[in-house]
């Protein structure tokens, strides 16, 4: 089994077929959309697939070491973060092609008007000690 990272994007990726920002949905289409989610998390989890999920909150800063004392805080540069990652999933899935068909699955979660969103996610395996660099 492999781990793979699936990055939700609702700004910054490529445009996807039904691109209607989520600020422009209305409650119900929201809802129905957090449903859908909700239920491929269940069905995920059911199969002993799903690792771990979250949806971000649109705040967030920028931190960093910056030698000794309080380190330097700001709301940019951009394209921050909360402009470009909503949420994610971890699954563990026994290849690759699973992992793409579920990215898939995910992609068609219904935006405005009940439309499949078709949005891009980004699919990452996540480092092993098979995948991690090696030095000489």
């Amino acid at each position: 089994m492999t781990k793979y990272l699936l990055l939700k994007h609702y700004r910054g990726a490529p445009k996807g077929a039904h691109d209607v920002p989520m600020d422009k949905w209305t409650r119900e289409e929201f809802d129905a959309h957090v449903k859908y989610m909700s239920d491929f998390a269940d069905r995920l989890e059911a199969a002993g697939q799903l690792v771990e999920d979250h949806a971000l909150a649109p705040s967030g800063m920028w931190v960093r070491y910056d030698g000794e004392g309080k380190p330097p805080v700001t709301d940019g540069p951009f394209a921050e973060t909360k402009d470009l990652i909503a949420g994610w999933m971890i699954i563990d899935v026994e290849s690759e092609e699973r992992a793409v068909a579920l990215a898939g699955e995910l992609s068609a979660a219904p935006g405005a008007g009940g439309k499949p969103i078709g949005e891009w996610l980004e699919l990452r395996p996540l480092m092993t000690d098979e995948t991690a660099p090696t030095f000489e």
